[in-house]
């Protein structure tokens, strides 16, 4: 009961920090969404990379100013901080070449036993997290306005996926969908998942109306699909390193990169679809 109620707490918290932060306007979901990013990224770096003395730390500092750059990318394009091509190639080449230089000459004199695992692993980072989460600016505004029901309405979908999932698979689930990496997630569930997205993606369409129904659905059909699969990606990840959660800051629920797996790995679909239908 007392792990149930610290559930509880935990994702009443999780969930009004969400919704503050992102109708709090363009400033709040940028402060939200980089704290986010920087917290997935960390919390990937600590899983993978080496965490033994103060230089294996000062290269997950590397690698997490590496990876969040995308982010910060995005929030200049979308907020015409830059009117010319050539000056966000510039802006772009001044933030990404020093660190990309600077973590190869970090690992020349780290005396790392893996340097190039350690570059592989931090450049992962980058395409893993950070570009997903810089595609998150492209999705939440078009042409200089935020869209807060946008970014709402796909994490109410990407919600809505995961709990039908444990619902139903916990109910009448009886045959794995992968068992070698994640043992407890059925088929049964994997439906029921993806009708609960189909139903919240219904009722989205009367309240949000910034995009048509036939958007909301095609919407439900990325979450569920990709949703289920940055679900597995991550459980394949945690399987191979021999850990339960990516991290303890949400107590009761893990790290927030097991909150938001789904999400990464929807955000590069959600985004070209949004754009092409804007």
């Amino acid at each position: 009961m007392q792990e149930l109620l610290r559930r509880l707490a935990t994702g009443f918290v999780f969930v009004a920090v969400m919704i503050g932060g992102i109708y709090s306007g363009r400033w709040g979901y940028a402060v939200l969404f980089a704290f986010v990013a920087g917290a997935c990224l960390w919390e990937f770096l600590h899983l993978v990379l080496d965490r033994k003395s103060r230089r294996d730390k000062l290269r997950k500092v590397l690698g997490l100013m590496l990876g969040i750059i995308p982010f910060v990318l995005g929030l200049v394009l979308q907020w015409g901080v830059v009117q010319q091509r050539a000056d966000f190639v510039i802006i772009a080449s001044m933030m990404f070449a020093p660190l990309v230089f600077g973590i190869f000459v970090y690992e020349l004199f780290s005396e790392s036993e893996r340097p190039f695992v350690n570059l592989a692993f931090m450049m992962l980072g980058v395409f893993y997290i950070g570009i997903p989460f810089g595609l998150l600016n492209f999705a939440a505004m078009h042409q200089g306005v935020y869209y807060p029901n946008i970014i709402m309405g796909v994490l109410l979908l990407i919600w809505a996926n995961d709990s039908g999932a444990y619902a139903i698979g916990s109910l009448i689930g009886k045959h794995p969908l992968l068992p070698r990496i994640s043992p407890k997630k059925t088929w049964e569930g994997t439906l029921g998942g993806v009708v609960f997205t189909f139903l919240v993606s219904y009722v989205l369409h009367f309240y949000f109306k910034e995009i048509r129904l036939v958007d909301w659905l095609v919407l439900a059909v990325i979450t569920a699909v990709f949703g289920s699969l940055g679900d597995l990606v991550e459980s394949m990840l945690k399987r191979s390193l021999q850990v339960k959660d990516s991290g303890k800051l949400l107590p009761g629920h893990g790290g927030l990169l097991d909150r938001f797996d789904a999400l990464i790995f929807c955000l590069p679909y959600v985004t070209a679809y949004l754009l092409w239908v804007r």
